[in-house]
């Protein structure tokens, strides 16, 4: 009876051990311990690129994980990664989590999502004063069709394509090498997200402007491996937080204050 009394005892010791630890510290959400890992595609104005010293890096998302990771007390680590194998990387467990991927429902197949904490639509941006005028998605007709490749520009415009809108389309791995085009004149138009639009085009020196603009119905969240549902309500929690605090508004004022 005194062994079995004991071993009860301890049983009981040790989980309320682990109990309070779990409360204390977030042991066994991330993939190292202590630290939050996130892929992120640096390059991609105004959410997350290198600031003018070519070092530091900056923009919405950067801002916003830094915060969510004071929240569940751990340190942060960026991890470069191309856009085409951002997802990738969260199958292969090289991070715990992915920044600034729109929700979409075939992706919800596949992975946990946060919340979404920002919405954003698909526009196309043409050299200011062009003589294009679209009134309509339809009107690309024709035109040199540049986009992100992997983006939701991308499965835009192959959804036009295949409604029989005929048009030549140049596909880039990042965003600004469309602008590049743009400017230059190589390509006429550049499909891509409101937030970027904006970014690009906002300046009073921009030599582009937003010519069209879609329904905001496209939602980013933090998109996570599937069945990683301690992070993901994790995360939940800390936006939450962010915005009942007010560092939610502050980060979107300071990056998306162009923002159409």
């Amino acid at each position: 009876m005194k062994k079995l009394f004991s071993a009860v005892f301890l049983f009981y010791a040790v989980n309320l051990l682990l109990i309070g630890c779990a409360k204390n510290q977030p042991h066994g959400l991330t993939l190292q311990e202590g630290v939050l890992s996130v892929g992120v595609e640096i390059g991609y104005p105004p959410m997350e690129y290198y600031d003018t010293d070519g070092v530091t890096l900056t923009g919405f998302d950067i801002d916003l994980t830094k915060a969510l990771a004071r929240k569940l007390n751990l340190q942060v680590k960026f991890i470069d990664t191309a856009w085409e194998g951002i997802l990738a990387g969260l199958d292969s467990n090289r991070y715990d989590m992915a920044v600034n991927v729109t929700i979409l429902p075939e992706r919800q197949k596949r992975y946990n999502f946060t919340k979404p904490y920002i919405d954003s639509s698909i526009t196309i941006v043409t050299l200011k004063g062009s003589s294009l005028k679209i009134e309509s998605p339809k009107d690309i007709a024709g035109l040199r069709v540049s986009y992100q490749g992997d983006t939701t520009a991308q499965y835009f415009t192959e959804k036009l394509s295949g409604q029989g809108i005929r048009f030549s389309f140049f596909s880039y791995d990042k965003i600004i090498n469309c602008f590049d085009d743009l400017k230059l004149r190589r390509v006429d138009l550049v499909v891509v997200d409101s937030i970027a639009a904006s970014h690009y085009s906002g300046g009073e020196n921009s030599p582009f402007e937003i010519n069209w603009t879609g329904p905001s119905d496209e939602y980013i969240g933090i998109c996570l491996k599937k069945g990683n549902d301690a992070l993901t309500a994790a995360l939940d929690n800390a936006l939450d937080e962010l915005s009942a605090d007010g560092t939610m508004s502050e980060i979107t004022k300071k990056y998306l204050s162009q923002r159409h």
